[in-house]
């Protein structure tokens, strides 16, 4: 049995494990998990418009319930191996597949950086861009109802905090995080920056530094690629249409807002 990845695109980890993947030619079956799904969170009504995405049978999700035992993804299978978490499976990746040294350098200081940068991500970058999907998208969907304008501009100011500290402590004059190469620090970092583009808040306008190293990044691992990797995140607003069952809307609400507290 070869290298299975469980993934939903629209999922910021996921992506970069399918970017990772692909542009290092690592042969991997692609399952494609909806964290959307028809059977959990709702449908979508008959001749609602957008793209077509390629949907997922049941197998795929019930299978990344089985390949996790966190019952979620990203999750890797490969034989009788599973593993989950993004860090962890980007780290098997690059050992497994001895990818080129500069996605995790083998130089101790400049692997440090990198660790350096993928912890600090957690607490700063994630902590705020996912959030402006939940804000503009997921909460409206679930609710019934838009957030104050308010809720959105203290998320966007807190990110624009963990920006400025991004480009001034990590990217400063160099190409990449670490140097004149890319790596899993650039990689980890972008698919989460473009989760607020998808909705519309665009954090790369008046940032000529922060612009000019996502072009970089694209051209690192190649704009197709990105921009397919990425093309669910950019029609997110497609979710509109979906139609949520009353009951976990009433469930889930509630939950989803404690979330931004």
């Amino acid at each position: 049995m070869g290298l299975e990845l469980y993934l939903d695109l629209l999922s910021q980890p996921c992506r970069s494990i399918y970017i990772f993947a692909r542009s290092n030619n690592i042969p991997f079956e692609f399952k494609h998990v909806e964290l959307f799904k028809d059977s959990v969170l709702g449908r979508r009504p008959a001749g609602a418009s957008g793209a077509e995405q390629p949907r997922a049978g049941p197998s795929n999700s019930e299978g990344a319930a089985k390949v996790s035992l966190l019952k979620k993804v990203p999750a890797l299978k490969d034989g009788d191996f599973t593993l989950a978490e993004c860090t962890a499976i980007l780290l098997y990746l690059t050992r497994k597949y001895n990818t080129p040294d500069h996605w995790y350098p083998s130089d101790i200081q400049k692997r440090a950086q990198v660790d350096e940068y993928l912890s600090w991500h957690h607490a700063n970058i994630r902590a705020n861009a996912p959030k402006t999907m939940w804000i503009k998208v997921l909460i409206p969907l679930f609710t019934g109802q838009p957030l104050p304008a308010e809720k959105l501009q203290e998320v966007m100011e807190g990110l624009s905090t963990s920006l400025k500290q991004f480009e001034e402590r990590f990217l400063q004059d160099k190409a990449f995080i670490i140097g004149s190469e890319i790596s899993l620090a650039d990689l980890v970092a972008i698919v989460e920056l473009m989760q607020p583009v998808g909705v519309g808040c665009d954090i790369f306008e008046d940032r000529p530094r922060l612009m000019e190293w996502r072009r970089r990044v694209e051209e690192a691992v190649g704009k197709e690629l990105f921009f397919q990797a990425h093309e669910m995140i950019l029609n997110i607003k497609e979710l509109s249409n979906i139609q949520i069952d009353p009951q976990l809307k009433e469930h889930l609400a509630p939950v989803l807002m404690k979330m931004l507290k």
